[in-house]
């Protein structure tokens, strides 16, 4: 366990929110004072867990690109609207980092989209920039649960590397469970990588004859 600062609440706020096709739900946005990277990250309470049930939390990281333009490129936007409605309906949170392109940046992000234009793959692309293929730290993340009184939760994720993080930091993720697969004739090769480079836990058969294809 690596010991870090406490986070306290900064803000509660009630906001209703509206997807485009047409989903709706009340959230609770919470914001935060001592995060140890001095990002505005957000946390976003959803539902209310059962009585003694294990609270589902998403680490979602900003996408621009995916999860305000609607990019295809990514499958971004789509995981952010599927974890809405499943934390709604079950109960826990969405922690919205601010860590647009796995820690990158914007503006890296858009560089690496051109190399990728130009055969490399999502990882390959970072590499060539002198940039880490993910350079995302869940310190912050762990502050925020631990905030909100989260110790234990089940993990909405792909990611080995996130449950590794916050097991890492203290925080007891019981059970990973894995989101959508959401394919677009422009994604499939960025989603393939991930399973390859990373270890996601998406099917890659279907990936590799979608690309193919």
């Amino acid at each position: 366990m690596t010991d870090f600062p406490a986070a306290t609440p900064r803000s509660r706020v009630r906001v209703p929110l509206r997807f485009h096709d047409g989903y709706s739900v009340d959230a609770e946005l919470v914001t935060f004072h001592g995060l140890t990277d001095g990002q505005e990250h957000v946390a976003v309470v959803l539902g209310q867990p059962a009585p003694g049930a294990t609270p589902l939390v998403r680490l979602h990281s900003e996408c621009l690109t995916g999860d305000v333009f609607g990019s295809a490129r990514c499958d971004c936007g789509p995981q952010l609207r599927e974890a809405v409605e499943r934390i709604a309906d079950r109960g826990g949170v969405l922690l919205y980092l601010r860590q647009e392109g796995r820690g990158i940046g914007l503006y890296n992000k858009l560089d690496a989209y051109a190399l990728q234009d130009q055969g490399l793959d999502t990882y390959e692309a970072n590499a060539a920039l002198g940039l880490p293929e993910d350079a995302r730290d869940y310190t912050a993340a762990a502050q925020m649960l631990q905030s909100l009184g989260i110790s234990e939760l089940d993990l909405l994720s792909n990611n080995p590397d996130k449950a590794d993080q916050l097991r890492s930091l203290g925080i007891s993720v019981r059970d990973r469970v894995p989101t959508g697969v959401f394919t677009t004739p422009h994604n499939v090769r960025y989603l393939r990588a991930k399973v390859l480079q990373t270890h996601h836990t998406l099917p890659l058969g279907q990936l590799t004859e979608l690309s193919a294809g």
